[in-house]
């Protein structure tokens, strides 16, 4: 029986985006995301959402749902019978105001290409979260993977173990030799009966989709009320600049975005609305600023 579960991760996720909005408005007194929807030319669109307030500088949840020809960005990457393709996915960042609360990003997708029989020809699932922290605190960045590692284990024994390296390697601003944040989990391209059956498969990617709210927002109360300093703002506004150069270079999703003529302003919502670039920055040695670079050098297993 073919596996179809496009309608049903599109609704999912439409949910999923209404939770987590509500989750991140319950640290805001006054402010609401603002939702806007567009549409895509060639087929589909979507509904970006986007808050500003004095918990999170900026955060943005978006879904979309896009379909049509098979863009010749893909050909090559996909079998030759494939004629149209179909992707949705809910993907997010968040940008906190006190440089003491680390920045997330996640993303979770579906993706299929049909033939010119409307059959499916290829499909499969992808996604991750990751966290990126400014001041580096031991027990956020194991309560983080620990939530990501249960959801994993619940469904495969070996995805934590597979999907955790892949994050240190994608999320890996290589022209500075460092990692973007701590990691998480990260996946594409998995495929209904290679490890799991199609139901089991979408089971566990709502499962790990549902654990990402479990995974930051206890981070942010620990957090939120810390005090902080100027300089220490600064910092997290350059370290937001590392965060910059990654997307701008190196993300998969932006670079695919902006060659298949996505929408500009849901694909640089991820970009923070402040940051720095100090010449030859380093910090002082033995400093929190310095731990974190070393953290950020050699990864670790938080869980």
């Amino acid at each position: 029986m073919e596996f179809t579960p496009k309608k049903r991760f599109f609704t999912f996720i439409r949910n999923l985006q209404n939770e987590i909005c509500e989750a991140l408005e319950s640290f805001e007194p006054h402010e609401k995301f603002i939702e806007d929807r567009w549409e895509r030319k060639a087929g589909g669109g979507g509904w970006s959402r986007v808050l500003k307030g004095t918990t999170f500088e900026k955060a943005g949840v978006n879904v979309s749902e896009v379909y049509g020809p098979v863009p010749e960005v893909l050909k090559g990457t996909i079998p030759e019978s494939a004629k149209d393709f179909y992707a949705t996915g809910i993907s997010l960042v968040i940008h906190p105001v006190n440089p003491m609360v680390p920045t997330t990003h996640a993303n979770f997708r579906y993706f299929e290409v049909t033939d010119k029989n409307g059959e499916i020809v290829d499909q499969w699932f992808g996604g991750g979260a990751d966290l990126t922290p400014y001041y580096l605190f031991q027990e956020d960045a194991s309560h983080f993977h620990q939530t990501l590692k249960q959801a994993c284990d619940k469904h495969h024994k070996d995805f934590y173990q597979e999907f955790k390296p892949w994050c240190d390697r994608y999320f890996f601003n290589s022209h500075r030799n460092e990692h973007r944040g701590i990691g998480g989990v990260f996946y594409d391209h998995l495929r209904p009966e290679e490890k799991l059956s199609g139901e089991a498969l979408e089971a566990f990617q709502q499962e790990i989709a549902l654990s990402f709210i479990h995974a930051y927002t206890p981070i942010v109360e620990q957090r939120i009320r810390l005090d902080y300093t100027r300089a220490q703002k600064e910092w997290q506004e350059i370290r937001r600049g590392r965060y910059v150069e990654f997307n701008l270079i190196h993300d998969r999703g932006t670079l695919f975005g902006l060659k298949t003529g996505g929408r500009i302003e849901s694909i640089f919502m991820s970009l923070p609305p402040t940051v720095r670039w100090e010449y030859n920055h380093s910090p002082q040695e033995g400093t929190a600023e310095a731990k974190l670079i070393q953290a950020l050098t050699t990864p670790k297993n938080w869980a």
